[in-house]
């Protein structure tokens, strides 16, 4: 059978019908590129809207052709973030370096983008919310697939049967957790929690991010353009994830006050800002190693099967490109076999990208005072030189063509 007859075949058959679960980054991406082949696509999300604002995130080398070829490429250069300083700051206030963030990312300047999470998802939403189903306040409560497709009941009580099913719903998966159970088996905690928030810009940012350390410990205040805010960042190093707190916003503010009791710089008004924060983000930095990325009818995708740490600064851009790669594997082929060329032809790419983390990533947030100032030695020499030219893990997959499109 030629390529043209697959074609005219699959456009004969019954459009097969799919759930995404997750609307953040990798389902939307997803959406777009499975109803782009034909599917019939269904995106349930547990929040009741799309959730905007968010930190800034990267989208990088691969990525970049990702959207590109979906279109919004033009509309995420207009909301490019230009981040034009990165100050390193000792525990006394004092400024150790001043570098331009491309060398400490490996970005490349005037391609690599950088844009508002809230955008990035605002984007992708629109480029599919005509073409494909989404549910709102609602989620995957149980999946069956004793039958020959994935019967899933809803906690809004419906009950619906698809070909396929695909978790998209980051780092704590639920989905990840119905097909192989707890998440602990497959999460690489990295030694690390962070706490993220946004907070008045009475310190005269512009287009920056200004740093603090010291041992163990990192404040951040990032102002990505001219606003009255700035996006707050508390990381800390500690022994175990704190599991108990993942669940209890109010735990999580006394973890991070007690690190962070007696630092000194802007802290302590930081720290005040994240009582009354309603938009307090917390999580242990690690990242999700798996074996396999699907079982029977059900694939995961974007962090639910390879989170890879903000440390490297990829996630999103795993997302984006992991969504291009599921859905043209599927474009002509059933589920098991679109899977296992999933997987074959993505997996390198992931783990280029996720073993970043052991190139120097980490060093930004010194344990030890002697790590620390050889950090400080490392930046001082950077601030001497030009910005990069990027990582070779950023670019290290070259997209493949997949079959015409309907």
């Amino acid at each position: 059978m030629t390529r043209t007859d697959q074609l005219t075949d699959i456009r004969t058959t019954p459009r097969r019908k799919v759930l995404i679960s997750g609307a953040s980054i990798a389902g939307p991406a997803l959406a777009f590129w499975l109803n782009r082949y034909g599917f019939a696509v269904t995106v349930v999300e547990k929040a009741g809207t799309l959730r905007d604002g968010g930190y800034p995130i990267d989208v990088r080398g691969t990525a970049l052709e990702v959207v590109r070829r979906m279109g919004i490429l033009p509309r995420l250069r207009d909301a490019h973030i230009d981040l034009r300083r990165l100050t390193f700051l000792d525990g006394d206030g004092s400024e150790v370096a001043s570098v331009n963030p491309h060398t400490i990312t490996g970005g490349v300047a005037g391609q690599d983008l950088e844009v508002r999470r809230g955008y990035l998802t605002s984007a992708l939403y629109t480029a599919v919310r005509d073409d494909v189903e989404f549910l709102f306040n609602d989620s995957i409560d149980t999946l069956d697939q004793s039958g020959h497709g994935v019967d899933v009941t809803f906690r809004g009580g419906s009950r619906r049967t698809f070909d396929m099913v695909f978790g998209a719903d980051g780092l704590h998966s639920r989905t990840r957790e119905f097909l192989f159970g707890p998440e602990e088996q497959f999460h690489r905690y990295l030694g690390y929690c962070f706490a993220g928030f946004t907070m008045r810009n009475t310190f005269g940012l512009s287009h920056e991010t200004m740093m603090w350390n010291t041992p163990g410990r990192a404040a951040a205040l990032y102002a990505v353009g001219d606003n009255d805010d700035v996006h707050a960042f508390l990381n800390f190093a500690h022994p175990e994830p704190p599991f108990d707190a993942f669940r209890n916003p109010e735990a999580q503010r006394d973890l991070v006050a007690a690190v962070f009791a007696d630092a000194g710089w802007e802290v302590p008004g930081m720290l005040a800002a994240m009582r009354d924060a309603d938009d307090l983000f917390f999580d242990a930095v690690s990242q999700i190693r798996m074996p396999r990325w699907s079982s029977g009818r059900v694939a995961l995708v974007g962090d639910a099967a390879y989170a890879p740490s903000f440390l490297t600064g990829q996630g999103s851009s795993l997302a984006l490109v992991g969504a291009y790669m599921l859905a043209g594997s599927l474009a002509d082929r059933d589920h098991a076999a679109g899977f296992a060329a999933y997987e074959h032809n993505t997996r390198e790419f992931v783990t280029v990208n996720q073993e970043q983390v052991g190139e120097g990533d980490a060093t930004l947030f010194p344990t030890t005072a002697r790590a620390l100032e050889q950090r400080n030695d490392m930046l001082r020499n950077l601030s001497a030189m030009p910005s990069g030219e990027g990582r070779p893990a950023h670019s290290a997959l070259t997209l493949p063509e997949f079959m015409p499109m309907t």
